[in-house]
């Protein structure tokens, strides 16, 4: 008699990334400086999966890469997957990268973020441009709405980020912040959503029906200074650590006279590739809810700011 398998966790398509069955943070795989190399073998390592298509149609050749950067190769069609998140279901981490913009080192005017986002070789898998108006950006700072459009290595737009204008303190806990993921934009896939807490910042991950799927839970004081601030992602019950939203120090000149920022996100490879791209929407929101400065203003260092 065949023996019942256990359903997989929610957002997993694996018993075997259930809560409970991920490796422990003090696993070498998530030892500081490991997002920008190779990580050790392990259920979490990432290992470069085959890139051909098995029908033995020929893939499309990388198209618009700039000078210099190192595209990921374009994975082939994957059924029940929204088109251009295949990139998402060969990695297990991600880097993003923010564009130093000269007009705002000189002149300390907001300009729209750019930011690169590559894999743990090197390669860029997106570009992600912000399209917010002149006088948001300056007038609402880091507490803006904006539209984060994501794009591929072909110009197309895979993923949106919508971020509507809400509080930014915990004093006012009926208001607080959101991101709406959408892939392809028009079709939302997940959200977050911060839950009011007096000392911590914390966030729940929802799927596109608003369901809970995932918590996230950061530092009391978030300060980067000459170390990593580390966001951990949880499951529902907060027990178990299932992946991370990590803002890298970039060094003090850079993080003194700039508000560019360098984060790395982890999860398990077997996540719903949709919670991927929710934890990469949670990755902005949280840079612009305690990296993002603008002129002579500091960073918030918690949420009660």
């Amino acid at each position: 008699m065949q023996a019942n398998n256990p359903a997989p966790a929610p957002g997993f398509s694996n018993t075997g990334y259930a809560p409970g069955n991920q490796a422990p943070y003090g696993h070498p795989q998530y030892a500081a400086g490991n997002f920008y190399g190779t990580t050790p073998a392990g259920p979490y390592a990432y290992q470069v999966q085959p890139m051909g298509n098995p029908s033995g149609a020929a893939v499309p050749p990388i198209q618009n890469q700039p000078p210099g950067a190192i595209w990921m190769p374009i994975p082939p069609p994957i059924p029940n997957c929204p088109p251009g998140l295949e990139y998402l279901t060969q990695i297990d981490q991600i880097l993003i990268h923010q564009q130093i913009e000269l007009l705002e080192i000189f002149i300390g005017l907001e300009s729209n973020n750019k930011y690169e986002i590559k894999n743990s070789l090197g390669q860029r898998v997106y570009f992600a441009a912000e399209d917010t108006d002149c006088c948001t950006r300056n007038c609402c700072g880091p507490a803006r709405p904006f539209t984060i459009k994501i794009m591929d290595n072909l110009g197309h737009e895979v993923i949106r980020l919508e971020r509507p204008l809400r509080c930014s303190s915990c004093l006012f806990p009926c208001c607080l912040q959101e991101i709406e993921i959408q892939a392809p934009p028009g079709t939302p896939v997940g959200y977050v959503v911060q839950n009011w807490h007096p000392c911590l910042p914390k966030f729940t991950i929802q799927d596109e029906k608003k369901m809970d799927v995932l918590k996230i839970s950061g530092p009391c004081v978030v300060c980067s200074c000459c170390e990593d601030v580390n966001f951990e992602v949880k499951s529902l019950d907060e027990v178990s650590n299932v992946g991370r939203i990590s803002k890298q120090w970039s060094g003090f000149l850079k993080e003194a006279f700039t508000d560019t920022d360098n984060f790395g996100v982890s999860f398990p490879m077997d996540l719903d590739v949709k919670m991927k791209a929710v934890m990469l929407g949670a990755c902005f929101l949280i840079d612009f809810m305690f990296f993002e400065s603008i002129g002579d203003s500091q960073q918030r260092a918690g949420v009660w700011q």
